[in-house]
């Protein structure tokens, strides 16, 4: 029948009393929120995006011969351990684009060439298919064996790094909070980064520019950096300088002991005896077992904490963060790294390593700091647009529907404060495309409406009483308004999952808007309805449409 419990009544008025608390921080300004806004009531603002309160804008530029540098010196591990596993003799060169493998006994060039060829990797997956391998391994006619990457190899490894430094610098810029950056791929090699409300962007450069590459070398236990100066660096080990005083160097095994990517958390803090700023770490199960090892069997040396920021200034920055002596055995799986931070860099480099290393060094070839003008122009447009329309719409409702179009109305606004509300509330960002899924859903709520008052108009047709045809008329409905929001929603969340940046702000927009739309339709409209007819009991009902 049509009527409201109680405790159905209190439910409704309090979604809506929320509702209109959280979207009234939006009216006052951050001074006022912070200091005379009750600490009780919600706080949150709707955050603007960068079409609407403009930001900073760089465009990346990834390192690809980097890439291929870092992947050839992994390379070479590879095919080493493959012939020493099988006891095979051989040297080994660089040879243009890859490696050329050169067997001691000629008699072993075909076992070494089966072993070789089992390092490349097929390209694609189970569903779209192979395409082809990232390495080829050949035996030239002077008996080398050349083991080089592919260029199918090169680009799926460019798109892989891609993706990955994509993740890292989203993990990085929300360290600063929700503020829904657009991160996005642009060719092969690019990447935007588009970031609301950063007026200046030297922080922006230096939290996403640099590597932070952090990894954990073993020291050489008998020969100094300046001793393996003036005569040779010895194979396998290299010549790192270190951060307070870069004219001293050490001489590390090039091979880390554990890789910065092992790291499952890092944090700034203070040094309990000196008070400076410190970082400290923890390492994931695999990475702690194996520091164990290495600690356990080092007791009395020490080990180099090198830290890679990358290309800066043109030249790369690798240094030896710290050094410190084994004093015992590190089982635990955690320590800290001190080296003259100050608590600005402490913080950013615990971000940078919290959220992992690039996989390889982004150059900023495009800097700009957008500014909201356009945003400006945009929302009095929209202003104007939402009021002209606004009139419109409720010139009709009101025309069509009498008293029930102002029900529908108000439940309209209802729909609109909720959506501001929750966005508020969740940290949601606001964007141009995100006003135009808040008028679709201003459309789509007043739809709703309209086949609620048609059914209504339907069962009085076919000669209802007026209480039961309103009855009929709101549970009728609700089977066509639920099926056709639903796939409305399953649009969004498909929109929301597999777009980005503005896409998602429309997405999240339009995904709110259908919960709220069913939500005022069948419960705040019916409810007013509920009231009125309840008003009406002392005398005969009009009939309401």
């Amino acid at each position: 029948m049509l009527q409201f419990s109680r405790f159905k009544i209190i439910m409704v008025a309090l979604v809506c009393l929320w509702g209109v608390l959280s979207t009234l921080p939006n009216f006052v300004s951050e001074e006022t929120l912070k200091n005379y806004w009750p600490s009780f009531l919600p706080s949150s603002q709707l955050k603007l995006g960068l079409d609407l309160k403009g930001g900073a804008h760089l465009l990346l530029q990834m390192d690809a011969e980097e890439l291929r540098k870092d992947w050839l010196k992994s390379l070479r591990g590879d095919v080493r351990k493959q012939l020493l596993d099988k006891k095979i003799k051989h040297t080994l060169a660089h040879s243009g684009g890859g490696w050329r493998v050169k067997v001691v006994e000629a008699t072993e060039k075909d076992a070494a060439l089966v072993a070789l060829r089992l390092l490349p990797q097929p390209l694609g997956n189970a569903l779209v298919g192979t395409s082809g391998y990232d390495l080829e391994v050949s035996s030239t006619a002077d008996g080398f064996i050349d083991v080089a990457p592919t260029a199918a190899g090169m680009t799926e490894r460019l798109s892989h790094a891609a993706g990955a430094a994509i993740e890292v610098i989203r993990r990085r810029i929300d360290a600063f909070g929700n503020i829904e950056p657009i991160i996005v791929r642009q060719g092969a090699e690019r990447i935007l980064v588009q970031v609301p409300g950063f007026d200046d962007t030297t922080t922006l450069k230096k939290l996403i520019g640099q590597t932070a590459r952090l990894t954990f070398h073993d020291v050489h236990n008998t020969m100094s950096g300046a001793e393996a100066r003036e005569t040779r660096v010895p194979l396998g080990y290299v010549l790192i300088p270190e951060q307070e005083d870069p004219t001293s160097e050490l001489l590390l095994k090039e091979t880390p002991v554990v890789y910065g990517e092992d790291l499952v958390d890092a944090q700034p803090g203070f040094d309990q005896n000196t008070n400076e700023p410190i970082i400290s770490f923890r390492f994931n199960q695999k990475a702690a077992r194996q520091f164990g090892k290495f600690s356990s069997e080092n007791v009395g040396r020490p080990f180099a904490i090198v830290l890679d920021n990358g290309v800066i200034d043109s030249k790369r920055d690798v240094k030896v963060v710290s050094a410190p002596v084994i004093r015992e055995p590190i089982l635990g799986g955690s320590g800290q790294i001190s080296g003259n931070f100050s608590v600005e860099e402490a913080n950013n480099l615990a971000v940078q390593l919290r959220s992992g290393a690039l996989p390889t060094t982004l150059t900023i070839i495009e800097e700009r700091t957008v500014g909201p003008s356009l945003g400006a122009d945009s929302i009095e447009a929209g202003e104007w647009a939402a009021v002209v329309g606004g009139f419109g719409v409720a010139a009709f409702m009101i025309f069509a529907y009498g008293l029930f179009g102002i029900f529908a109305l108000l439940a309209v606004l209802v729909n609109l404060i909720l959506i501001v509300g929750t966005m508020s509330a969740i940290g949601s960002t606001l964007t141009l495309p995100g006003i135009a899924g808040l008028i679709l859903t201003v459309g789509m709520a007043v739809d709703a409406n309209v086949l609620i008052y048609e059914r209504i108009r339907e069962e009085m047709r076919n000669g209802k009483q007026p209480i039961s045809a309103i009855d009929s008329g709101f549970s009728r409905a609700l089977a066509t308004i639920i099926d056709s929001n639903l796939t409305t929603l399953i649009a969004g969340i498909v929109m929301f999952w597999l777009g980005s940046g503005p896409i998602r702000g429309f997405a999240v927009t339009l995904s709110l808007g259908i919960f709220a739309t069913v939500f005022t339709a069948f419960l705040v409209t019916r409810l007013m309805v509920v009231l009125w007819v309840d008003n009406q009991k002392t005398r005969k009902i009009p009939a309401p449409l």
